[in-house]
């Protein structure tokens, strides 16, 4: 080699050589491996380090409040679904009332390693925190722990920071709580579209069915919806949905097969289930509303906390028979609403009906109607204590003069027979305050029997009946047997003439109590309340003897006169589908027609119905001939609406309503009410309840031989205060008793079945 090429060679060799020191004094000479796995180690260090700080820091919350609310759900008496109620359509159900396959299929496709894992699975959760960092959302990854805590504790945002403290709260929770419960707390806190939350909501929601009656094809489909709910709805879904949800259907099943949760055979036999298609959800329109609202008063009323039934969770069923339900629409339907006709008659706006119907053995509400319509009219007929019940009082008087044994002004005592004085306008004796009322149409009737008055609702006879019991006593009668609106109410003559208001549930109420031989009924709509965190108590409907079993009868006696020979005749004992049964009750006419009622029973149901006039806006009227404003749901008349012509007694329509009702509600139930009594109209030796059946009657008893029917239990010896058969007179002197009228004639409350002049109507 020469010098140049010697020197070219070293000049070649330093320049390589600075190139060498040139490449260290850069930023790449800290990426050697041994570097960069330090840095690795040091960073995870740091992670697991920052991880063990928040681990420390976070603890499980409190339930979210969306997660805590729930629908109430009602149900009728047969278990149907009345309707659920809340801004969440949510029933938490225990574990044990879905079926072990069920749960299975959710396990197997949501979460094959749900009973082995500590709540996370780390390699889904790191996929979905990579996901959320490149902006596709919080995605996949989750275990059954995981996604139960997200919907349970936390929101649904998509962050980094939600999901880290998802993989922490789950870890705790996993340690603190069972399986099962987590398992229960996922079904019961997931959304599974159609507006249900939980299986228990999306069971009733896809298949109409509780979700302990689910098969596992049906279960495993409201798994198989889970994942996304509106995608895979069914009804709605594409022929794309459609094949992924019945393939996420067919994973389930196969993995349970995997898993030896399934017999092969048995998977192979399985055949998807396509679900109903959706309801709209029962609103409270209709008689729903107000259904709903006497429950959740009932419940209110009987210690439930107003939030506490608010905040969810509750199942309620109702008392309300269905198929009793659905006849009293009718009837009611058919004798009234169907004829309203407000752009004719503008008093048809006006008219409202309420009805309550009871069982006298159990106190429990089996039909309500409350208006036309929950939305129109909110505030329902049958609690309505607004409105005067009239006549249907009067028994009320006659059944706490027969409980105290009360005696007339002479010294008589008060029975069926006694005489008084029907003259209108009589003024009343032994009052402190004047009181001198006119019976209807004024007509003065001479000396009546207490029966007769009864039957023509004669106002001067119970005026002055009331006054000979203690006004103070007959109020506390009334308030005892159901009548709580006039507790604590001045007892006042006029008092007599039902001038306080009561409503229908309080009337029907009354008269179950003479139904139930004087054992007091409180009628129920909640049949029972259940919810998994609290309990509710329900007091017994029945109580206890308010006023005696011989004044409860032979008040109930004398009623049936009101039925057979009085006011009532024409709609109730006339009616053609009455078969022979007994019936009691009373009609009512309020002043100026502004209310009637009909409240009546037989041996197994009593109903009251109540019709108003309830402006249906503000008026001015003529009052004394004077101007009065009638503000909007004032009190105005009734008369001359619904087609008929002149007034609206009880007799009429609330009497035609019940009998439309009650005889076909009964069927199958007792003819005769068993009676401890010898006095009233049902102890009438000819006595004999019409009927329309085909059946001959039967030959009328003699006079010795008592009621007709062996039905009637008469005791031995008659009671402190049963008559013999022969009326008193005032002065004390006996004669026979009249017979009652075989037609009708003006009574004393305008309530005697429509005479031919509308005009002269009772």
């Amino acid at each position: 080699m020469g010098r140049a090429e010697e020197r070219r060679a070293r000049q070649g060799g330093a320049r390589r050589g600075d190139k060498q020191k040139v490449k260290k004094k850069g930023i790449r000479r800290f990426f050697t491996w041994k570097k960069m796995l330090g840095a690795f180690f040091g960073l995870c260090l740091l992670a697991m380090g920052a991880f063990y700080a928040i681990y420390l820091m976070v603890s499980i919350p409190n339930g979210n409040d969306q997660a805590k609310l729930e629908s109430n759900v009602y149900k009728l008496s047969n278990g149907t679904v009345l309707a659920r109620t809340g801004s969440v359509n949510r029933e938490t159900v225990p574990l044990d009332k879905v079926p072990p396959d069920i749960q299975h299929s959710f396990v197997a496709l949501e979460n094959k390693s749900f009973y082995d894992d500590k709540g996370v699975d780390l390699q889904g959760t790191a996929r979905g925190i990579l996901k959320t960092l490149m902006g596709k959302g919080a995605q996949g990854g989750s275990t059954i722990t995981q996604q139960y805590v997200k919907n349970n504790y936390l929101t649904q945002e998509q962050t980094v920071s939600r999901k880290l403290k998802e993989i922490v709260i789950s870890l705790k929770v996993d340690q603190r709580y069972s399986k099962d419960d987590i398992l229960a707390g996922y079904m019961n806190t997931s959304y599974y579209g159609r507006g249900a939350y939980g299986i228990q909501a999306a069971a009733q929601a896809y298949y109409g069915k509780d979700v302990s009656k689910l098969t596992l094809p049906e279960g495993t489909y409201l798994a198989a919806l889970l994942q996304a709910p509106s995608q895979y709805d069914w009804q709605t879904a594409g022929p794309v949905g459609k094949q992924l949800v019945e393939g996420r259907w067919n994973k389930a099943l196969d993995n349970m097969v995997d898993m030896k949760w399934l017999d092969p055979a048995q998977r192979k036999a399985l055949q998807f289930e396509k679900p109903m298609d959706a309801k709209v959800a029962p609103g409270m329109q209709g008689q729903t509303g107000y259904l709903i609202n006497a429950a959740k008063n009932e419940l209110i009323r009987n210690g439930v906390d107003s939030a506490l039934l608010d905040a969810g969770g509750w199942t309620i069923t109702l008392n309300i028979d269905p198929d009793k339900q659905k006849l009293l629409e009718a009837a009611v339907k058919d004798q009234l609403t169907s004829k309203l006709d407000p752009k004719k008659r503008k008093v048809d706006a006006d008219l409202q009906a309420g009805a309550a119907s009871v069982d006298p053995k159990t106190g429990s509400v089996v039909a309500l109607y409350g208006g036309q319509d929950f939305i129109k009219h909110q505030l329902s007929n049958a609690s309505n204590p607004s409105y005067q019940p009239a006549s249907t009082f009067k028994p009320v008087i006659l059944a706490s003069a027969f409980n105290q044994g009360a005696q007339t002004q002479d010294g008589k005592p008060i029975k069926a027979n006694t005489i008084y004085n029907g003259d209108s306008k009589r003024p009343v004796k032994g009052s402190d305050i004047a009181f001198d009322p006119p019976n209807e149409d004024d007509h003065s009737y001479g000396d009546i029997t207490v029966q007769d008055a009864m039957n023509k609702s004669v106002n001067s006879v119970f005026a002055q009946m009331g006054v000979d019991a203690h006004l103070d006593k007959v109020r506390d009668t009334a308030v005892a047997m159901g009548m709580t609106s006039i507790k604590g109410m001045n007892p006042v003559p006029a008092m007599t003439l039902g001038s306080y208001g009561s409503s229908p549930l309080q009337m029907a109420a009354v008269y179950a109590t003479l139904d139930n031989h004087g054992k007091q009924v409180v009628p129920s709509i909640v049949k029972s309340a259940e919810h998994k965190d609290h309990k509710y108590n329900k007091p017994d409907p029945i109580g206890s003897q308010v006023i005696s079993r011989d004044a409860a009868d032979a008040v109930t006696s004398v009623l049936t006169g009101v039925v057979d020979d009085g006011t009532a005749k024409t709609s109730v004992a006339e009616a053609d589908n009455r078969n022979g049964k007994q019936v009691a009750g009373k009609t009512g006419t309020s002043d100026d027609n502004k209310s009637a009622w009909f409240t009546g029973y037989t041996p197994d149901l009593v109903t009251s119905v109540g019709m108003w006039g309830e402006a249906a806006d503000a008026r001015t009227v003529k009052v004394d001939g004077k101007d009065v404003t009638v503000p909007k749901g004032g009190q105005v008349t009734m008369t001359n609406g619904a087609g008929e012509d002149g007034r609206i007694n009880g007799g009429s329509i609330p009497a035609r309503i019940w009998a439309a009702y009650t005889f076909d509600a009964v069927k199958g139930g007792s003819d005769k009410f068993d009676l401890q009594t010898d006095q009233g109209a049902a102890m009438q030796p000819d006595y004999t309840p019409p009927s329309r059946s085909a059946r001959p009657p039967s030959a009328p008893p003699s006079r010795s031989a008592g009621p007709p029917s062996p039905s009637h239990s008469v005791p031995n010896t008659p009671s402190s205060n049963t008559p013999s058969s022969p009326a008193e007179s005032p002065s004390g002197s006996t004669s026979h008793r009249p017979r009652p009228p075989k037609s009708p004639t003006p009574s004393g409350s305008g309530d005697v079945s429509p005479p031919p002049n509308p005009l002269n109507q009772g």
